[in-house]
Formats: structure tokens, sequence, C-alpha cells
């Protein structure tokens, strides 16, 4: 079956926003059930403590990939750039060095990651009786990091070439085999949390067989036999990629800041923040979708110089999340105690969660806001602009208030600091979109 690559040079903006985003919306549930199913197997079949361990433990694992996740941003910044300019040479010897610069990372952050895990847990106050868990759960998905990144990369290079449908064959390989293996591992074997890394790390490494597999006998990858990249290409990559790396280290550092907090506060409310964050994770996939849809429309427009067009993604992308938010934001309010009943049964833990829930969900129209403008200037190659936006926005204003409020209200006063920082952050990143230079950025090539 032929499958729709989508040129957003030319068409309705808005269909087609819709119509790319809905693939890459079923691929991110999809993926973003891997900790789902982990979470309930633990929760229901091991308690609250080996839940909390899954929880902490996968906010760091997130910050240990997180380098690679952010660099693997600028391919879509980049291939989308070549696509919409009609570069064919660029965009193979810019896949190329792709594959040799992340293979490299990816192993060197497995290892690191597998090192230091006890350490970092230690570093952030994971409480005694859950941090030897914590450690085994995070050592072992530290070791298949490589194989997240790689699905995920190939996931990644189709949706710069304009198809969103193909990615979804992968992850829903990987998670089918999850769903089976979790409780397998996790019960059958009596392997506990190790299990449900165990069970995590296999699916994925063979979902990311099949992916090259099925690539390459598709040809839908242009990749070619992997050799030393151009110089013009790798800085490219490393001058667009560092930052976006690190920007998404700021995030999860500052997401790994918040759980001190919350580490502060004890068990219940450790488990009723994981839980609420297992929420949370599905509840923003849309505004997580559409900032990723918004770099690759926005970056075949600047590649093929259509500005008018980058002012059009901009504004559809802000009126669709806008209406999405609000619907999530009533959902949410209302279910929330029943969602997290799903995950935790001490009642001052769902207490806890739902409280969070229904304070934060208030604030999602502006943390979607968030996404859509620094999808639109993450397009453009502007990675240092995000880079800081995105400082600010954790360092500067999410850590800080939730300590701040936390201290005046207790436990509540996380929600309160998470949502007044979604607030600000989106009236910086405003400023900086309607003021700042991200138009005149350039990357490999020259732009029509």
């Amino acid at each position: 079956m032929t499958v729709r690559r989508f040129d957003f040079t030319e068409g309705n903006i808005l269909r087609q926003m819709v119509a790319y985003s809905l693939p890459i919306f079923l691929t991110n549930v999809l993926q973003a059930s891997y900790q789902f199913v982990d979470s309930l197997w633990v929760g229901n079949l091991l308690g609250s403590n080996a839940l909390a361990s899954v929880s902490v433990s996968g906010t760091i694992i997130f910050t240990i990939l997180s380098f690679i996740i952010g660099m693997n941003g600028a391919t879509l910044t980049i291939l989308a750039q070549r696509k919409g300019a009609g570069d064919e040479r660029g965009l193979q010897e810019s896949l190329n060095a792709f594959v040799v610069v992340f293979a490299l990372l990816a192993i060197s952050l497995g290892l690191v990651g597998y090192v230091l895990s006890p350490y970092i847990l230690t570093w952030i106050g994971t409480p005694d009786t859950i941090h030897k868990l914590a450690t085994q759960y995070l050592q072992v998905n530290a070791l298949g990091i490589v194989f997240l990144f790689g699905y995920n990369f190939i996931g990644t290079v189709l949706r710069a070439l304009g198809d969103s449908r193909t990615p979804i064959r992968f992850v829903l390989a990987a998670v089918i085999l999850n769903t089976v293996l979790d409780p397998l591992f996790i019960a059958g074997f009596n392997m506990g949390v190790v299990g449900a890394a165990a069970a995590t790390i296999l699916s994925q490494g063979l979902s990311f067989v099949y992916a090259l597999i099925y690539t390459k006998q598709t040809g839908k990858i242009p990749f070619t036999k992997p050799h030393r990249p151009d110089k013009q290409y790798a800085v490219a990559i490393f001058r667009l990629g560092i930052p976006a790396g690190l920007q998404m280290m700021l995030i999860s550092g500052g997401m790994m800041a918040v759980i001190s907090i919350v580490n502060s506060f004890g068990e219940d409310v450790v488990a009723g923040f994981g839980a609420a964050q297992r929420m949370d994770s599905l509840i923003m996939l849309p505004i997580l979708t559409l900032g990723s849809a918004v770099t690759s429309m926005a970056g075949q427009n600047i590649g093929a110089g259509k500005w008018e067009r980058v002012s059009d993604v901009t504004r559809s992308g802000i009126r669709l999340i806008m209406s999405v938010s609000a619907i999530m934001a009533v959902v949410v309010y209302i279910f929330a105690p029943t969602m997290l009943g799903w995950f935790v049964e001490t009642p001052a833990s769902i207490r806890f969660g739902a409280d969070y829930l229904r304070t934060v969900c208030l604030f999602y129209p502006f943390l979607g806001i968030n996404f859509v403008l620094n999808g639109v200037i993450r397009g453009a190659g502007a990675m240092l602009a995000v880079l800081v936006l995105n400082f600010i926005s954790f360092w500067v204003l999410r850590y800080p208030l939730s300590a701040l409020f936390s201290r005046w209200l207790g436990e509540s006063g996380i929600a309160y600091g998470m949502g007044v920082s979604f607030l600000l952050s989106a009236a910086l990143v405003m400023l900086y979109y309607r003021f700042g230079r991200w138009q005149q950025v350039r990357i490999t090539g020259s732009r029509q």
C-alpha cells in the first residue's frame, strides 16, 4: 500500500495539520503506553513502593535519554528543510551524519546512565525504602537506550519526509510485545520491577529490528552505508543538535528538581505524583503532537522560503491547540480521581494526585501555546533560542515557583507553581516569536 507523504508547501494548512497530526498522535499514545502499562502492572502486582520507584526512575531515564531525543529533534528540522528545498543530496548526507553521530551518543549515554544510576537517585533525595528498586529499574532501562532511540529515530526521519503513518507500525509492534511480556516477566518469572524494565527493553529491541528491515525493504528512507560524515553536515548537526539536546536535558533536569521537592513530602505524595504524571503524560499527548507537527510543517515552508505559510501554520496551530486544551481540561477536572485509581489504591495518594491534576489542567492552554510557538521556532533552526527559553521556563520559573508555592501552601503548592510557570513561559515565548530574530537563522545550505 502506498503511504501518503505530505508536501506542506501547498494546500490547505488546517486540513493538512489535522490529517498529519492524527497518526503522530496515535503513535505518541502507543509510545506513552509503555510507562502506562508498566505502571498498571507494577502498581497492581507489586504495590505503591514499586510504583514510586518506577516513577522516580522513569524521570531519570528520560533525562539520560533526553540529550539524544533533543538532538533527534534537529533531525526533524534539518531534514524537513532539505525536503522543502528539494535538496536530495543534502538530505542523504544529513541522514548519514545523524546515523553515525547518534549511534555513538546512544551507546555512550547508556553506559554512563548504568554506572551513575544509584548516585543520581541519592542526589535527588529518593527515599531509602524505594532506592534499591529504583536503581534496578533504572539500570536495566539504561542498557536499552539504544533500542528506544533507534526506532524513534526512524520514525522521526519518516515524519520529516512527510510520512506520519508508517511509524505507527513500529510502535504498535513494540506495545503489543510489551503488554504481553510485562505480566510474564513481573509475576510469571517473579522478576519484579526488573521484569517490567526487561520486558520494555526486549520489546523495543525487536521493534527496532523490524523498523530497520521494513524501511530497507521498502526504500522509504534513503539510507546509505554509514560513512564518515562530511564536515558541513556534521557541523550542522552539532550546531543545531547540541542546543536542542541541552534543551531536553534542561527540561528533564527541571522535572528531576521538581521530583526532589515532591520527595520531601513522603511516599504517599511521591506515589500520587507518579500516578498523576502517568496520566498527565497521556493527557498532554495532543499538545506534544501538535508541537512536532508544527515543526515539520514550518520547516518545509521555511526551506521553500514561503514565510506567509509559516505564519498560517502558527495561527492554525494555536487555534487548534486552544480548542483541544479546553476539552482536555474539562475531562481531567471531572475524572481525575477515577483515572488515578487505575494506578494507586492509597487514598492519600489519590487525593494528592487528583488535586494536582485539577489545578494544572486549568493552565493547559498556556502550555499548548508554548509548544506551538516553540515548534515554529525550532522549525527555523533557532535551537539556541529554544534552549534559552526552556532554561528560563524550567529553572527560572517552574522549579523555583514550585518550591516557593510548596513552602507557602504545602504539597498542594507544587501544582500552583507548575501552573503559573506555564502562563509566564507562554508570555515569554510569545514575546520572542513577535520580536526575536528566529527568522534569520540559517542551517546547512541556503534557503530559497
